[in-house]
């Protein structure tokens, strides 16, 4: 009995081993061969990370006469970050990375102790020996992502041209920022299994990659040389006013191409961080809308013409004052008596280009003659809206329509010399170009093409837009009047080079007094834009100077502009290697 009952309990052990055993191998058979698959992608999850490929941001090239100068480049740099969820010792791994690349230990110990994330950013633009330094360390949960940052050979040459790229790597002002999606290109990615550090395993078929896409080289049609001569020669002609504040615009009246775009001050691309007045950001060539002045009276004195309610020879009886509704217009320069339209430029007078405005409505200033007035500025020469130049910050300018109610007579006797609306350098310098390269206006722009570094060769991607705004015979006259004005302006004469074309027109702007909302004469500021060549334009040169400290404000113009822009003009004779006239 006893024995039959040992038997049994032998039969039921043997049996729940056997179960064991089936249950076991059933257990082992499910997991290795149904769920393969699964628990296979689960151990790649485990060990899988995703990795930005980041995308190289493009340069940016200033052409040459020898071909294109780099004026912003990238240099290799490293972001640290760590997965905390790998980091074995928070406390030995901070010290580790402190002593390779500097920094607060604590700090990094208080980022790798957080164990519920998977990804934190310990640092930015490493150097490659900080890097290095990294790596000799073999920290697990560490991990280093190539990058670069903006480096400037040229240093404060173009700065408001060119921008600055951000710590987020977002382009700021100039072309950086207009054409940021252009130069920044997009970013890959990598889904990578990594070893039991986090790093990402060089050889492994579990890799998925999207190739990042680099950004356009882009090649600007600033002339280097030029871009340079105009920095200095603006500072030097500020300081000798004692002015703290101007820029300068070189343009092709052929092309719209902008040569030289010079602002000063200026401020380090590579050092933005350490500018106090973000006004040194900004492009006052295309932000800084204002009122021109008179320049703007050769673009009155082309829609006369154009409209062929005047010739160049065309006469008036100067008074020297107009009354217009409850104003009086006066010149600052007396010129009594019958007076010419080249007169009325030579002399700046206020009251001829109010005469002009009349003529457009009949010898009144009607409506008539204010909205063809606000047709040739507006449609004609794109005052009050954007050129559309590749450069972040352009303003619009502003000026008043006939329809306003801003937009009355005196409003309008006032813009026919540039007062009462507001534009900007590079616009005038565009629509003064058309008056004066036989009224074609070209649309300004900066951007040449893009530029491959393998090949050395410069595609153009951007079309020349143009339009015929003027016709020739106006834009002959006006040519003319503005040469035989400077000729015959002893304080301006003399200056310019002789053998050559040379033309130009002064303006002094008034400010306004905050307090009392009046024009006032002290620091007011100096305009001068011109152009020079030969038998045609080669060139047109615009000067503004803010705050001349030169004891007559009213001349601001000719005696603080007028000279930076002689001197631009005549180097430039000599680096285009213009051939004086024959005749």
């Amino acid at each position: 009995m006893e024995q039959q009952t040992t038997i049994r309990r032998a039969h039921i052990l043997w049996g729940v081993l056997v179960l064991c055993g089936f249950l076991f191998g059933a257990r082992l058979f499910y997991l290795q061969v149904v769920r393969h698959d699964y628990y296979e992608a689960q151990a790649v999850i485990e060990h899988q990370k995703k990795f930005v490929l980041h995308a190289k941001r493009g340069l940016i090239y200033a052409s040459s006469r020898n071909g294109v100068v780099p004026l912003v480049m990238n240099e290799p740099v490293w972001l640290l970050y760590a997965d905390p969820r790998y980091v074995r010792d928070p406390q030995h791994t901070a010290e580790e990375v402190a002593k390779a690349i500097g920094g607060n230990i604590q700090e990094y110990k208080s980022q790798l102790s957080q164990a519920k994330k998977s990804y934190v950013v310990l640092a930015k633009k490493l150097t490659k020996a900080q890097a290095d330094s990294i790596k000799k360390a073999e920290l697990y949960g560490i991990g280093l992502t190539p990058s670069e940052r903006r480096v400037y050979p040229e240093g404060q040459l173009g700065a408001q041209i060119v921008g600055f790229v951000n710590d987020e790597g977002i382009g700021q002002y100039g072309l950086e920022g207009k054409l940021d999606n252009r130069l920044n290109g997009t970013d890959g990615l990598l889904h990578a299994v990594t070893d039991v550090r986090g790093i990402p395993l060089s050889i492994s078929n579990q890799n998925v990659m999207k190739p990042a896409r680099d950004g356009e080289n882009l090649v600007l049609t600033i002339d280097r040389n030029v871009q340079s001569y105009a920095e200095e020669a603006l500072k030097v002609g500020l300081d000798k006013v004692k002015a703290t504040r101007g820029s300068a615009v070189v343009m092709d009246p052929s092309t719209g191409e902008v040569v030289a775009m010079a602002n000063y001050p200026t401020y380090d691309p590579a050092k933005y961080t350490d500018v106090k007045d973000y006004n040194a950001f900004q492009n006052s060539v295309i932000s800084l809308p204002y009122e021109a002045g008179s320049v703007i009276k050769v673009l009155t004195m082309a829609t006369g013409i154009n409209e062929k309610v005047i010739t160049k020879d065309s006469t008036f009886d100067n008074r020297d004052q107009v009354q217009v509704d409850d104003a009086t217009i006066k010149n600052v320069v007396k010129h009594p008596g019958k007076t010419s339209m080249t007169d009325v430029l030579q002399n700046s007078l206020n009251t001829g280009v109010v005469h002009v405005l009349s003529q457009l409505g009949g010898g009144k200033i009607n409506y008539q003659a204010r909205q063809k007035l606000y047709q040739y500025f507006t449609d004609r020469f794109g005052f009050g809206a954007t050129t559309g130049i590749e450069l972040a910050g352009e303003a619009p300018g502003y000026l008043f329509s006939p329809d306003e109610e801003q937009g009355n007579t005196v409003r309008y006797a006032n813009m026919s010399f540039g007062q009462g609306m507001t534009v900007t350098m590079l616009q005038d310098a565009a629509a003064f170009s058309s008056a004066i390269n036989g009224g074609v206006y070209y649309k300004p722009h900066v951007l040449k093409g893009t530029y491959d570094s393998e090949t050395g060769k410069v595609t153009s991607t951007e079309k020349i837009t143009k339009k015929i705004v003027l016709n020739s015979d106006t834009s002959n006259q006006v040519r003319e009047m503005i040469m035989t004005a400077l000729r015959n302006t002893p304080a301006l004469d003399g200056a310019d080079r002789a053998g050559y074309n040379i033309g130009g027109k002064s303006g002094t702007s008034q400010i306004i007094d905050k307090k009392t909302g009046k024009y006032i004469d002290e620091n007011a500021i100096g305009t001068y834009i011109g152009f020079g060549g030969n038998e045609t334009p080669k060139y047109v040169i615009m000067v503004r100077v803010e705050d001349s400290k030169i004891g007559a404000a009213a001349y601001a113009g000719s005696a603080a502009a007028a000279p930076i822009f002689a001197d631009i003009s005549n180097w430039l004779l000599d680096y285009y290697k213009i051939p004086p006239l024959t005749h």
